[in-house]
């Protein structure tokens, strides 16, 4: 019996007020799903608490998928997902894995909350897993690790990067570059190939997708490397 934490946004509008923003949907259903078939336990939490939008963009036919699709058509899951725990309601709890689902909406309300950080130091600090998808790697950048260093420092990690934020044209939008972020803070960014393709890295206890499309992959890795632990 495996335990996990899911960190989900609670911002629904880019700072410009033009566009609507939120959970990217896949990069949390999938995790959910194969954690479930497991009988694993599963918290949802967001840094406010309560409900949690979704990125419109992400229930757009062609990105929504059949399992992505069900959850967000079952009512139950709905009512879980907008009844999210606060991040400071759960920061003493014990997880097996703490996970970072993304959207854009997450580069607002992950980077500089304190106590999203103190879980994830935490978390990485015992030798647990943390995981981390797209945009929803932006609440790595700014953990740090009891000697003061930036915990993706040297690591290799994957995010949505500065070229896939082109495609989705939201470069005007996002407050900063990812990109250039994770690369400020020493971490080795390993691109997928071809842009917008499943890409999953794998660092010890650190494990990051890409985008969107590295959701089903991403949720088998981490399905697959909490198996091999055991405390």
């Amino acid at each position: 019996m495996k335990e996990l934490l899911l960190i989900v946004t609670n911002v629904a509008m880019y700072a410009s007020g033009r566009l609507k923003t939120g959970l990217w949907l896949s990069e949390l259903t999938h995790i959910y799903h194969s954690a479930k078939e497991k009988g694993w336990g599963i918290t949802i939490a967001s840094p406010k608490g309560g409900k949690v939008p979704i990125d419109p963009e992400s229930l757009k036919p062609l990105v929504l998928d059949k399992i992505s699709r069900d959850y967000y058509e079952n009512p139950a899951f709905m009512d879980e997902l907008n009844h999210s725990g606060s991040l400071e309601a759960v920061k003493n709890d014990a997880f097996d894995c703490v996970y970072l689902a993304g959207g854009h909406a997450t580069m607002y309300d992950f980077p500089d909350d304190a106590t999203l950080q103190a879980i994830i130091s935490n978390q990485y600090g015992k030798g647990k897993m943390v995981a981390a998808i797209c945009h929803g790697v932006g609440g790595l950048l700014n953990v740090k690790l009891p000697d003061g260093e930036y915990l993706i420092r040297g690591k290799s990690m994957t995010g949505f990067d500065w070229f896939e934020e082109a495609i989705a044209r939201r470069k005007r939008e996002v407050p900063f570059n990812l990109e250039a972020a994770i690369k400020e803070r020493g971490a080795d960014l390993k691109k997928a190939f071809i842009p917008m393709t499943s890409n999953v890295v794998v660092d010890g206890n650190l494990i990051t997708g890409q985008n969107p499309f590295s959701s089903k992959e991403m949720a088998k890795v981490v399905i697959r490397e909490l198996e091999k632990q055991y405390y």
